[in-house]
């Protein structure tokens, strides 16, 4: 995959072969990020990105620790969504003047860290704007506040659709003209707007159109603004190929469309920093999840490759619980590159009692015997986070930072 060295048919990051790299994780599954590859990664997006534009990191694609540290001085800002997310992106060292707070259900104490902390709170509804009123008064601190407005543009192409009618993430356009009388309240310091449609989008086309609809919605309420805007965050949603029928993200036409957005924010918003907020995109295919083989097993004709991790680390790769259109990531036999082996379909496996516990079927690998190290690429974003590690209780998988 992408950027990748193979040396001697091993795969290597940051020129450490995988068979050394897992001795220095000191067991197998274990998460791998390339700090080269993130690098590489962010430098592409600076190159896209006009001056007014702010590139944020979204927390939740990936909290581990040390990534975030590596992270805080490479980007503008983070985007939490939790209080555990926000202690982990101030930990970093990150500044609270460029961190945001957004998600539905914002707990009291939660309020109060963010406004105790100084960050931005995207709202989510009026009921929430009212609630972070009272925590402003209490603590004679004025709270900082943008609104997040469900938009009605519903990105079709999306992987996971964000915005349009019915949703439980921001204001719909009918409450935004009272909760801007209310952003008056002398408590609250008002600074802008949060708007995003949906994650996962492969096509430049689909997120440019996205964002000037997004910008035609907002300026509709210019008049009724109780300060100027200081902050328009247009969301991220920049996706990734995981599968082969898949495309990467063309940035040329992003290049070209954004100089065009951020001319037409400079006009109508001359005060606002724009923010671009990417979490999956900086970070999925700079990393790896690497399993160990245990057993080769035949059963009815069907060869199964039985791996030591599974669902519970990486719950993406598998399908998410069973969905209906599974397809498998990117996967290999990282200690086996060698050209000319032969190969044959296999079932890749995990150790749960369940069925929905496959990482793939069909999947085209050298025969592998115990001991082989699995690779699935891709796996950088919504990974050890984002899987029910408990499941089983089996043990947790490694995290590092290469």
């Amino acid at each position: 995959m992408r950027g990748f060295e193979v040396n001697a048919g091993q795969l290597c990051l940051g020129g450490v072969p995988l068979s050394r790299l897992a001795e220095r994780a000191g067991q197998t599954p274990f998460f791998a990020i390339e700090r080269l590859s993130l690098a590489r990664r962010v430098e592409e997006v600076r190159g896209v990105l006009p001056p007014v534009f702010h590139l944020h990191y979204a927390v939740k694609a990936n909290p581990m620790p040390a990534l975030l540290s590596w992270l805080a001085s490479r980007v503008d800002g983070m985007d939490v969504a939790s209080a555990a997310e926000l202690t982990a992106a101030l930990n970093a060292g990150g500044a609270p003047q460029s961190i945001s707070f957004a998600g539905p259900a914002k707990r009291d104490a939660e309020l109060r860290q963010a406004v105790a902390a100084g960050v931005l709170l995207h709202v989510e509804s009026l009921a929430e704007l009212n609630r972070i009123i009272v925590v402003s008064e209490q603590l004679h601190i004025r709270a900082r506040v943008g609104l997040r407005v469900n938009p009605d543009v519903e990105l079709r192409t999306a992987g996971m659709r964000m915005g349009g009618a019915g949703q439980v993430f921001g204001l719909d356009a009918a409450d935004v003209p009272e909760a801007l009388t209310l952003a008056a309240h002398p408590a609250l310091l008002f600074e802008g707007f949060h708007v995003y449609a949906g994650s996962q989008v492969l096509q430049a086309e689909v997120l440019l159109q996205a964002m000037h609809r997004t910008l035609d919605m907002l300026k509709a309420w210019q008049p009724m603004l109780p300060a100027p805007v200081r902050s328009l965050n247009l969301g991220g949603g920049w996706g990734i190929p995981y599968f082969a029928h898949e495309q990467a993200l063309d940035l040329a036409p992003m290049r070209t469309g954004l100089e065009v957005i951020g001319q037409r924010v400079a006009r109508e918003w001359p005060q606002a920093r724009v923010v671009i907020e990417l979490g999956r995109f900086l970070v999925g295919e700079a990393g790896i999840y690497v399993a160990q083989v245990m057993e080769r097993k035949v059963s009815s004709g069907r060869v199964h490759v039985v791996i030591d991790g599974g669902m519970h680390h990486h719950l993406a790769a598998s399908g998410n619980l069973g969905q209906v259109l599974r397809r498998p990531y990117p996967m290999c036999l990282g200690n086996r590159l060698h050209a000319g082996l032969p190969t044959e379909d296999v079932t890749v496996s995990g150790p749960l009692c369940t069925p929905l516990d496959t990482f793939g079927q069909a999947v085209t690998l050298p025969r592998a015997s115990p001991g082989d190290l699995l690779v699935v690429f891709q796996s950088g974003a919504y990974g050890a986070s984002a899987s029910p590690a408990a499941f089983l209780s089996h043990p947790a998988a490694v995290e590092l930072l290469v």
